[in-house]
This record gives structure tokens, sequence and C-alpha cells, in this order.
């Protein structure tokens, strides 16, 4: 890969990492509902001259797609947020969903793996299970659990996405946020008091929160990482984005001032050990597929 395009890996890591702490400011103030509104919103805005009619057939795929990895992800994910005291347990635990993904693939469409994934896979939980036990995760257990749920829906929409055709990443992102405002209003006016208040009295950091984790995590990030998937094979790429979630380590502890202890750092480490075994093998398979 040329230093250019690693450099273009290393934007895309650092702005999927500083996510977690631009979330984690934007929870300070809005509730999770509201933040999401206002993420999506701006979203829409923003690539609605991209927002394109799907192929025939694609719109029951397409709205379970767009509201597992829109609505039910980011809904969870932000709630487990706004929850935590610390950033590093979320981002750790929501790396799941590369497992996850794998498991879901072998109950929904048949594959198989082998056993050196298979063990991978129980390293990256047992990593989770050896996270919780640490003093600050033991204590809000139930935030692991949501980041868990997060995961569990990108995971899902991760696998029913094979099957969408023709869609680029801007409409799609497009139809995610489009698909998910609905019942994330409908949440908002559910379960949020408030949230007129919330909107008028957020201050800079709050606003920039939202701008941050739509323009510079969503639009940039994932337009980035579609550019250079086109451009290298995907096992070429996958492991340096497993630097995004060690850069969210490292700001968490620099920037919120996290203090992990040395279980969350080894369930950490054994995390993201068994995802790269799993990443590195799935793509190995995929290429070996493409070949034969």
């Amino acid at each position: 890969m040329p230093a250019r395009d690693l450099i273009l890996v290393l934007i895309v890591c650092v702005a999927w990492g500083f996510n977690f702490i631009a979330v984690a400011q934007g929870m300070t103030h809005f509730s999770p509902y509201v933040f999401t509104v206002l993420r999506f919103s701006l979203l829409l805005g923003l690539l609605l001259p991209f927002l394109k009619l799907p192929p025939t057939g694609q719109w029951p795929r397409l709205v379970a797609v767009c509201l597992s990895t829109g609505a039910l992800h980011f809904g969870f994910l932000f709630w487990a947020m706004g929850r935590s005291a610390d950033v590093t347990s979320v981002a750790i635990t929501l790396q799941t969903y590369v497992p996850m993904t794998v498991l879901m693939a072998i109950a929904l469409l048949g594959e198989r793996v082998g056993w050196r994934t298979g063990v991978a896979i129980g390293v990256s939980f047992a990593g989770v299970a050896m996270l919780s036990l640490d003093p600050l995760i033991f204590e809000q257990v139930d935030v692991v659990g949501i980041a868990l749920l997060a995961a569990f829906f990108q995971s899902l929409g991760s696998v029913l996405m094979r099957g969408l055709r023709g869609l680029g990443v801007l409409n799609f992102q497009a139809w995610t946020a489009a698909i998910s405002l609905p019942p994330l209003i409908l949440g908002s006016l559910l379960f949020d008091d408030h949230r007129v208040a919330m909107v008028l009295s957020a201050g800079p950091l709050d606003w920039g929160a939202v701008v941050y984790t739509t323009v510079f995590a969503s639009i940039l990030g994932h337009g980035l990482f579609f550019y250079l998937v086109q451009r290298h094979p995907v096992s070429a790429v996958m492991p340096y984005i497993l630097l995004a979630p060690v850069l969210a380590v490292i700001f968490g502890i620099v920037v919120w001032g996290d203090r992990p202890g040395w279980r969350l750092l080894a369930g950490g480490a054994l995390v993201l050990s068994g995802i790269l075994v799993v990443s590195i093998r799935a793509l190995r398979r995929r290429e070996k597929r493409r070949s034969d």
C-alpha cells in the first residue's frame, strides 16, 4: 500500500477513534434520542443530493439493514455512552461486532469456519468477560450489555447488507438516515421531556459533537474506507483499521481522563487479538473463493 493510502487509513482510524470522544461529549448534554436524531438529520441534509431510489426488489432488505445499522445500532451505542463513566470499555466492547458477524453468517447464511476462527471468536468473548471484571466496569455491567446490543445490530446489518445491490456508500448513508429518523423521532417524542430545551441550550462543544460524528466519522471516515477497499484488497486494509479502537482507548485516557485497570486493558487485548485473527482468516477465505 503506497504511503498516500496509508495516510488515508490513518485518517480513517483517527476519525473513528476520536468519534467516541465526540459522542461522550454529546451525551453530557443531549439525550441519546435527541443526539441521534440531530446526527441523522444533519447527515440526511448533507447527503440529500445522493438519495436515489434503490433497485427493484431491494426495499425490504434496505429497510432492515438501515434500521439495524442506523437507528438500532447508534441508538444503543449512544445510550451506552450516555450511561458509561468511561470511553474505553464501550470502544472495546463494540468491536465484538466482528466475531458476532461471523457467528451470524454461520447461523443465517450457512457459512463454515475453521477451528482457528472458532478459537479466535472464543478469545474475543473471553476478553469481554475479563473486561467486565474490571472494578470500573463491574459497577456498570449494564453499559457492557447495551454496547453488546449495539454490536449485535451492527453485525446483523452487516450480514443482511451482503444481499444489497446497486447502492453507493453515500446513497446508502442517506437512506440509513432517512429510514432511521421516523422511529428515532417517535422515541424522542415518547421518552424525552426536555428535547426542545436541550437543542436551544446546546453550546459550541455540544454542536461540535453532532457535526463531528456526522461529517468526520460518517461521511469522511466511511467515504475514505470505501475508497480504500476499492483500490486495495480488503485483507490489506482491515488489519490497519484495528488501530481505530486502540486510538479510541488512547484518546479516552488522554482527552477524557479514563483510567483503565489492568483487567480492562488485558481484556481489550484479548478482544482485539481475537478480532485480528477472525478478520484475517475471513478475508483470506474470501480471496481464495475469488481466485478459484
